[in-house]
C-alpha cells in the first residue's frame, strides 16, 4: 500500500514539473513571436535609403557623391598611366574612390558601409570606368597631371569624413582625423596597387595631409561658430584644393625631423 501510495505521488509530482516546463516554453515561443513582429531597425528596410531622390540627398551624401567620382576620375587617370586594361582599370578606380570612407566607417563601426547603403555609388564608379574606357586617348595634359583630381578628391573626401566623424559624436579633434584618413587613405591604396610609394609617405612631398587637416579644423571651427553647414563646407573644401594646389605648385613641404 506504501509502495503505491509513493509511486502516486512521484506520478503528480512529474506531471506538475512537466506542466510547468511547457508553460515555461509556451511563454517563451509568444514572447519570441511578439519579439519578431517588432518593427526591424536594419537600414534595408528603411525605403528612405534605398529610393532616394538626388535633390533629397543630405550635404553629406551630396559632397560624398562629388568626392567618390573624382576619386574615380583619381583611379583611372592612374591606373591607364600605368597601361592597365578595364579590369585594373575599374579596381584601382574602386579603391581610391571607397578606401578612405570604408576605413572611417570600421573605425568608426558603421555598418552597412557607406558604398553598400547608398548602392548607386559602385554604380557612379563602374560609369566613370566605362566613359573613359571608350576614350581612346586621353588629353596629354589630362594624362599627365592628376593634380587637379588629386586635390579635389583630397578636399571633398576630408570634409566628408569629417562631417561623418560628427555625425557620430566624436570630439572635433578626432573628427578632424577622420577627416584626414578619409581623405589620403583612398590614395595610399591606389598608389600601392600601381606599384608606387604612397605620395603622403615619400620623403620631401609636398603639403598633402596637412592641407586635410587644416581644412577640417577650419571647418570644426566654423561649426563651433554656429556658421550654416554648408557655408563651412564650401569654405573648406576650397581651402584645402587651394592650399594642395599650392604646395604643388611652390613645392612646398614639412621641415625634416
Amino acid at each position: 500500500m506504501a509502495g503505491r501510495w509513493n509511486d502516486l505521488c512521484a506520478t503528480q509530482y512529474l506531471y506538475g514539473v512537466t506542466s510547468r516546463v511547457r508553460q515555461s516554453f509556451k511563454v517563451e515561443a509568444d514572447s519570441g513571436k511578439q519579439r519578431a513582429t517588432l518593427p526591424s531597425d536594419s537600414l534595408y528596410d528603411t525605403p528612405s535609403h534605398k529610393h532616394r531622390i538626388w535633390f533629397m540627398l543630405s550635404l553629406t551624401e551630396t559632397i560624398e557623391i562629388a568626392a567618390v567620382v573624382t576619386g574615380a576620375v583619381y583611379g583611372v587617370l592612374l591606373a591607364r598611366r600605368h597601361g592597365m586594361d578595364f579590369v585594373g582599370v575599374f579596381s584601382v578606380s574602386f579603391m581610391t574612390a571607397f578606401g578612405g570612407g570604408t576605413l572611417r566607417d570600421v573605425l568608426l563601426d558603421r555598418h552597412p558601409l557607406f558604398w553598400i547603403r547608398f548602392e548607386h555609388y559602385p554604380v557612379l564608379v563602374f560609369i566613370v570606368c566605362a566613359i573613359t574606357s571608350l576614350i581612346r586617348r586621353t588629353p596629354g595634359w589630362l594624362h599627365k597631371s592628376l593634380n587637379l583630381p588629386d586635390a579635389l578628391g583630397l578636399g571633398l573626401f576630408s570634409v566628408a569624413g569629417t562631417q561623418a566623424a560628427l555625425d557620430c559624436g566624436t570630439s572635433g579633434f578626432v573628427a578632424i582625423i577622420f577627416g584626414v584618413i578619409t581623405g589620403t587613405f583612398g590614395g595610399v591604396i591606389g598608389d600601392i596597387v600601381c606599384n608606387e610609394i604612397p605620395s603622403l609617405f615619400r620623403p620631401h612631398t609636398p603639403l598633402y595631409a596637412t592641407c586635410a587637416f587644416t581644412g577640417g579644423l577650419v571647418y570644426v571651427t566654423a561649426i563651433g561658430l554656429q556658421v550654416p553647414a554648408e557655408v563651412a563646407s564650401a569654405v573648406s573644401i576650397s581651402m584645402i584644393v587651394l592650399l594642395r594646389l599650392i604646395a604643388l605648385k611652390w613645392n612646398i613641404c614639412l621641415p625634416g625631423m
